[in-house]
């Protein structure tokens, strides 16, 4: 899709608006009442008699109190301000409505600030931190229209603990207390503070829950701290319990039942629930849904244990990550407490509801390419969630689809049919001849992947493609954010047929892509290693990292057979392919503001053919172009290196791909109004080979890559709904490796491509 020269007269337009509007919005003091100024923040100075360690924190957090917060600016405009002012007006319209409600922000004023009340929370905070006896000051600025306060504080030097020691609390609860005494952090010499009382409370509580003190809470703990045998500002903090702290919390507790409702539904019969006891656990449930004995792994919690917090939590994960329930509650109620024998009891209720068991999802779906194919797919997916009673998930998908390119000339006669059908199985648990303990697996336990599909795809004029795939393997979580996965078994084969002798030609002229093709069966292992802190949400700072590892050919060799002298080797008649590859994908989030975030990413891919290969498998190669690369080229359209298409006409097979591949993206994200987002990006990235093709000159990697990188710039527009994205993205190419070097620096808004997807590209 190209951009008319009218399209970039509106869109340049457009900018002036927006700057007159960002420049208009300077003047705000018109609209400032007469007998209020506009209150333009606050400065706080700092003078002590000692030197303070850590100055620029304890200053930080004294600026957290200078309330309230003025109102903010944009390259020195109260733009928010302004906007506020604007809709005030008796009739403001509707582009004023709606720039108040995405910036507008009300004035804060110089009637709106307590000064006194600031430097009263400024000395509670520096006593808070040990600082006692310190001082604070104001001092208010005037302007005709503006006012200011200046801030300062005087601060003393702190106190010092001397000694940290237990007080007033019985055996043999004193013992316990003691023992998680020995991992404080508290030091001689450390600073009194509050804060750092709060957080030695809450570790002590955490030690105490993992021994079984199930009623214990930090707020029964109290501090005193002692300066009277002290004339130097130290002190000695004593722990102690306060009083009237119930006998309970005072106590540890085992579990003596657990009960597992693997079937609960809140209007659940009572009288009809079966109990199976098994593994020292009742199982319950109306009728007969999942077998105990694949069911209880996952359950961490045992009849004997002491009380453990993190056994609970690891129980409620693990049994979340089946996929069988749609919520699990863990509920403790206290027995008969053995109170003279200092030892109380606990029964575990373990709830699990499940979700549907059967479920048939019908997708419809209108597919538009970067290479101006476009139709519709219809997809059925049917999903069992509890196949055989052990939680296994089987689903099996059927997609058809119909593509045709949209152009003019004969290229409008080519199209494209595809018909596939995918099934795969999920077993939580790990299928493998050697028993494995899962209480190695702490964190979650791995699940067997068994999938299967078949794919046929016609294209006219060219050639039908045959392919089936087959894997085995194991995927599980380390951690929150770690993830692995390994296939020991991969097994891809293609066959191609029906080609037309317009594309036998094309082979003939390329004997690297004929060569590609030929590889028809593909046997080997592949390993995923996945770090995702893109989890945490709220997170200023987010990082994602992936890495991927494919071998494939190596146990085969062993079993090839050499057709003809000096011609590849077959397995079962079919030749094989064989070859490693490595890729590794790093992204980086920065967010900050109201919804704006700065993403970044880097990819880099290298594929080795060796043995039996001279070059990578079809479906093995990288390509560069389209939506989720670098966007300003189409799919396919860029690279290998500086290669360039001799030919516009859209009816020649173009195969641009290579064993190497370079990316690297930037995006600006900013929200809109209401689900509708906007994006400013730069991409940059090629594909190379690793060895001289006279078919593709200029496609062979060197120390100069860094030059032969196509970029591109571009904006976009995102429907974002609840993390369903529809994505809308312009991009323009401003460096085209392809052209003649001196001629690739060059932004044409003529060369604008459209790309639709869906999902975010990183």
């Amino acid at each position: 899709m190209r951009i008319t020269n009218n399209s970039y007269n509106i869109q340049f337009r457009y900018l002036n608006l927006v700057i007159l509007l960002f420049i208009t919005s300077c003047g705000v003091e018109k609209f400032i009442p007469e007998d209020e100024r506009l209150y333009t923040g606050a400065t706080l100075s700092m003078s002590s008699d000692t030197t303070i360690v850590n100055k620029d924190l304890l200053k930080n957090e004294l600026e957290q109190v200078l309330m309230p917060e003025p109102n903010s600016k944009f390259l020195g405009m109260y733009v928010g301000l302004y906007y506020y002012y604007k809709n005030q007006k008796k009739h403001p319209g509707f582009i004023n409505r709606w720039l108040y409600k995405n910036l507008g922000e009300e004035p804060v004023y110089q009637s709106d600030v307590e000064p006194h009340e600031v430097r009263d929370l400024l000395v509670n905070r520096l006593e808070n931190r040990g600082f006692f006896y310190s001082t604070s000051g104001s001092q208010v600025n005037e302007k005709d229209k503006e006012a200011s306060v200046d801030y300062t504080v005087n601060i003393t030097s702190p106190y010092t603990m001397a000694t940290y020691q237990l007080d007033s609390i019985p055996s043999p609860f004193y013992q316990e207390v003691k023992t998680s005494l020995e991992e404080t952090p508290f030091k001689e010499g450390m600073r009194f503070d509050l804060g750092n009382f709060e957080l030695e409370r809450q570790r002590i509580e955490r030690q105490l829950k993992l021994k079984g003190y199930f009623n214990f809470n930090n707020q029964f703990l109290i501090f005193e701290a002692d300066t009277n045998r002290y004339k130097n500002k130290r002190y000695d903090l004593y722990l102690s319990l306060k009083s009237h702290v119930p006998n309970k919390a005072l106590i540890p507790y085992k579990i003596a039942k657990v009960n597992v409702y693997s079937n609960y539904e809140l209007n659940q019969d009572s009288l009809q629930i079966q109990t199976t006891r098994f593994n020292e656990k009742n199982y319950l449930e109306e009728q007969p849904f999942f077998k105990p004995k694949y069911l209880d792994p996952f359950i961490l919690i045992k009849e004997g244990d002491y009380y453990h917090p993190e056994k609970s939590r690891n129980t409620a994960r693990r049994l979340s990550s089946i996929g069988s329930y749609k919520y699990v509650n863990i509920q403790y109620k206290e027995l008969d407490t053995l109170e003279n024998d200092n030892l109380g009891l606990l029964q575990a209720d373990i709830y699990l509801s499940p979700l549907n068991k059967r479920s048939l999802r019908t997708e419809l779906q209108a597919v538009t390419k970067s290479n101006n194919f476009a139709g519709p797919a219809l997809g059925v997916t049917y999903t069992n969630r509890n196949l055989f009673g052990g939680g296994e998930s089987f689903s099996v998908g059927a997609k058809v689809g119909y593509e045709k390119q949209i152009a003019s000339g004969s290229s409008s006669s080519l199209s494209s049919t595809q018909l596939g059908l995918e099934t795969e199985l999920l077993v939580p648990r790990m299928v493998f001849p050697i028993q494995f303990d899962n209480d190695y697996f702490e964190y979650a336990i791995p699940k067997t992947k068994i999938g299967f599909g078949i794919d046929y795809l016609n294209r006219t004029q060219l050639y039908a493609l045959l392919s089936g795939n087959a894997k085995y393997g194991y995927v599980w979580n380390a951690n929150r954010y770690v993830t692995h996965e390994i296939n020991p078994v991969t097994i891809t084969y293609t066959q191609l047929t029906n080609t037309t002798p317009e594309f036998e030609q094309i082979l003939d002229d390329n004997p690297y892509l004929r060569e590609s093709f030929e590889q028809e069966f593909i046997a080997g292992l592949t390993y995923s290693f996945t770090y995702n802190g893109m989890v945490d949400a709220a997170n200023t700072h987010q990082f994602y990292f992936n890495t991927t590892f494919d071998m494939a050919g190596n146990i085969i060799s062993l079993f090839g057979k050499e057709q003809e002298p000096g011609q590849p080797e077959s397995f079962l008649g079919l030749e094989y392919a064989q070859y490693a590859k490595l890729d590794v994908d790093f992204h980086y989030h920065f967010n900050f503001g109201k919804e704006q975030k700065i993403a970044t990413r880097l990819f880099a891919g290298y594929g080795l053919p060796y043995g039996n290969s001279n070059v990578l498998p079809f479906v093995k190669q990288y390509y560069a172009g389209g939506p989720y690369s670098v966007r300003a080229f189409r799919i396919r359209s860029l690279g290998p290196g500086t290669f360039h298409q001799e030919t516009d006409n859209d009816d020649v097979y173009i195969d641009q791909s290579g064993n190497i591949r370079l990316e690297a993206n930037i995006e600006y994200r900013f929200p809109i109004v209401s689900f509708l987002k906007g994006a400013l990006f730069v991409d940059a990235g090629n594909i190379w080979n690793s060895k001289s093709n006279e078919i593709l000159p200029g496609g062979t990697f060197s120390s100069n890559f860094y030059k032969e990188l196509g970029m591109g710039a571009g904006v976009g527009a995102r429907v974002d709904v609840q993390g369903f994205v529809i994505r809308f993205d312009f991009a323009t190419p401003f460096h085209d490796p392809s052209l003649p070097d001196g001629e690739r620096y060059n932004f044409d808004v003529n060369d604008t491509i459209f790309n639709f997807a869906i999902g975010y590209p990183f």
